[in-house]
């Protein structure tokens, strides 16, 4: 057995082509434009490489304003917890760390959440998943159906991410994300970080022509290094001020 990175690149465009066919793309598109024409924000949160996609979603160029990155070094960053609670290895599953990242964060009523999570079973992410949920808000997962229906919750209640949001956006991941199998077992060539990253761009776009559609300018960024990217963004950002964060 050997392992061929062009198997990797064909399986990763099997999947870019099939994943823009899922209705709930679309679904997803519909609670973001939403939020945004009341005037609310989108609020994302992902632990582990899942920020990574928190972060195509919010702050980028090309990508909307309105946007927030929760993120479990909030209860430092925003909070009195004490940096070393960031090398706790259970961090993400203490579902109490929801409480305290959700109380730290600007949120109002209108605001829409997106949650990712490949596995979607941590304590962290159901109990925010619940806290959002009982305070009103619509919820968008990331996660990925095989993995997330192959194991246990980690959360008291039994509930998983999936179980709990409004729309479900599937990464089409394997169970344990990787593709290519190695000889004395496991595999390489991660896939979640690949197509939760294309979903999340795909409900964005779809967002923006929600918005054209409906005679509206899109609250977009341009790329700060491009001319007048920084003058274009701080108006827009100027919007928002009091309710967005932007910062490592």
């Amino acid at each position: 057995m050997t392992v061929n990175p062009q198997d990797f690149v064909e399986h990763i465009a099997r999947l870019v082509r099939t994943i823009p066919e899922d209705p709930e793309i679309s679904r997803a598109a519909d609670l973001f434009t939403k939020s945004l024409t009341a005037g609310g924000v989108i609020q994302a949160f992902g632990s582990g490489h899942s920020e990574a996609i928190a972060m195509e979603i919010a702050g980028r160029a090309g990508g909307l304003v309105p946007t927030n990155r929760l993120a479990l070094r909030d209860i430092v960053r925003y909070g009195d917890a004490p940096k070393s609670e960031l090398d706790r290895y259970d961090l993400e599953r203490d579902p109490a760390v929801a409480h305290k990242i959700l109380d730290l964060a600007p949120v109002q009523p209108q605001d829409l959440f997106v949650i990712i999570s490949n596995s979607g079973v941590n304590g962290v992410v159901v109990e925010l998943a619940t806290l959002v949920k009982e305070r009103g808000h619509d919820l968008v997962a990331i996660t990925s159906r095989t993995h997330t229906d192959a194991v246990a919750s980690r959360h008291p209640s039994g509930r998983k991410l999936a179980d709990l949001a409004d729309v479900v956006l599937d990464n089409h991941a394997p169970y344990g994300d990787a593709v290519l199998p190695l000889p004395g077992g496991g595999a390489t060539g991660a896939v979640s970080t690949i197509t939760s990253a294309l979903l999340a761009q795909l409900v964005v776009t779809q967002t923006v022509r929600n918005l054209l559609e409906a005679g509206e300018v899109p609250p977009v960024y341009l790329s700060a290094n491009v001319p007048e990217g920084d003058e274009h963004n701080l108006a827009l950002e100027a919007r928002y001020a009091g309710r967005i964060r932007r910062g490592a």
